[in-house]
């Protein structure tokens, strides 16, 4: 706890829920892989690189891109989750450092950009499985089974956040070990000097960059499900440490032993080009297993953004930011109406290209990260002496510098966007700008009903108050 002005700050985190705390919290294993689908899920998707810039370039992004992007997102989101350990994450940063406004903006533009994400899930794993049912190749078929996908996947959410995170755990096992066989496989062929084969001249910069961007992002999703962590100040970091160690390694291997067993020919790295090389490397069965791991891989990857949007709702209907309906928990102790408003914009968003969604989600995320970095370095600057249990080792100017090449980033990843992903993007940004004005006149018009949970202590409160909200 610290002071400022003549104004104290209080950690939220020592403000007890008694009812929420009876639902079982999830602990440092299954964290580590729902943060693993959040961000990755594997190596499938990032062999547009190759494509795009060839081996050396590829694997190149793959170490360096993680130092200029993911640590500071992870080291953020390590040190943010644990000063607000409560169920709207990146909302709450947001909403303390720049106003409930900003908050909401955040939470709009978040909570979009994961759902155009998420609808990119059921239409991959159908991808996967219409070589060996090619009935799901389009057409009615493909219809029922994605909405029948997502109607298990979303059921498997309501049931609990703790299924999920065991759930991610068995499905990550599955899928990395096939790439470890492929790797063992592939020892005997690999050509060292394959690695290093590149032109500068012939490089698609927007496919680089969007390929990196989209398979290294999102570590700031687990801050909304930092209220069902249990003992989020230690666990949180410790498992964003160890998730960040995984997600790394599992892009890079096997881009080292793709790149290293066959010949270069770059037209051929596209998505799925994975299991082709498990075929040539290893036989049908690897190829089979690859595919197979890829299938429950968009599966993790569904349930652990889904677990995310959901209870970021939750968490900004407790801050009163949404109707308080939003707040209810199932008997599960799961956000019901979240899920299934996630759910909803799954399905409606789900006829959109892989390109699209892509650049369009990427487009939306960039504004919500700068937003984030902002309200770190407020954070920072205003309340020097917060209480944070987890606290990046720099100090205000050191913090400002390791937000700058990231957002050095975020302006080239805008800059190379098309101009009809720019436009739809914006669109969404100003819905954003007018639907929290009209929510407060909904709120003052007492058509729907607004709260701020009793639960969660004031962000900012003067110093006679603070005995009291501390033991609210």
């Amino acid at each position: 706890m610290g002071e400022y002005d003549g104004a104290e700050y209080v950690n939220i985190g020592e403000v007890p829920n008694p009812r929420i705390d009876n639902f079982k919290k999830v602990s440092v294993l299954p964290l580590i892989f729902l943060i693993f689908y959040e961000v990755s899920g594997g190596p499938f998707g990032i062999e547009d690189s190759v494509q795009a810039a060839g081996p050396f370039l590829a694997l190149l992004g793959f170490l360096v891109f993680p130092f200029i992007w993911s640590v500071p997102e992870a080291l953020i989101t390590a040190e943010m989750g644990t000063m607000f350990p409560e169920n709207g994450g990146y909302v709450v940063w947001v909403a303390s450092a720049l106003g409930p406004y900003w908050g909401f903006q955040q939470g709009w533009m978040k909570w979009l950009s994961g759902v155009i994400d998420n609808a990119l899930y059921p239409v991959l794993f159908l991808d996967y499985l219409k070589s060996a049912i090619p009935a799901l190749g389009g057409g009615l078929p493909r219809i029922i089974a994605a909405l029948a996908l997502t109607l298990v996947l979303t059921y498997m959410n309501y049931r609990g956040l703790t299924i999920v995170g065991w759930v991610a755990v068995l499905l990550g096992v599955f899928s990395i070990l096939p790439f470890v066989v492929m790797g063992l496989v592939a020892i005997p062929k690999l050509k060292p000097s394959r690695w290093f084969v590149v032109n500068i001249h012939d490089v698609d910069w927007n496919l680089y960059l969007n390929t990196l961007f989209w398979n290294l992002n999102y570590w700031d999703s687990i801050s909304t499900l930092a209220g069902e962590v249990e003992n989020p100040k230690k666990t949180l970091p410790k498992a964003l440490f160890y998730a960040l160690i995984l997600v790394v390694l599992g892009y890079f291997f096997p881009l080292l032993v793709g790149t290293g067993a066959l010949p270069l020919d770059r037209d051929l790295w596209t998505d799925g080009y994975f299991s082709d090389i498990a075929k040539i490397l290893g036989g049908v069965w690897l190829r089979w297993w690859i595919q197979a791991a890829a299938a429950m891989s968009n599966m993790g990857m569904f349930v652990a953004e889904m677990s995310s949007d959901s209870f970021q709702l939750l968490g900004m209907a407790e801050r009163g930011m949404l109707p308080e309906f939003f707040g209810k928990r199932s008997r599960y102790g799961t956000p019901l109406i979240g899920i299934l408003f996630s759910a909803s914009g799954v399905i409606l968003l789900s006829w959109l290209s892989f390109q699209e969604i892509v650049a369009a989600e990427n487009f939306l995320y960039c504004f919500g990260m700068i937003l984030e970095f902002i309200a770190f370095v407020r954070l920072r600057m205003k309340y020097p002496a917060a209480q944070r249990p987890y606290k990046i080792p720099l100090g205000t100017v050191g913090s400002v510098l390791m937000c700058v090449p990231p957002t050095i980033l975020i302006c080239v990843v805008l800059a190379l966007s098309s101009l009809k992903v720019a436009v739809v993007s914006l669109v969404a940004v100003v819905i954003g700008l007018v639907m929290q004005p009209g929510l407060k006149y909904v709120e003052k018009r007492r058509w729907l009903k607004f709260s701020i949970s009793a639960n969660l202590a004031d962000l900012h409160v003067s110093g006679h108050d603070v005995a009291d909200s501390s033991i609210r």
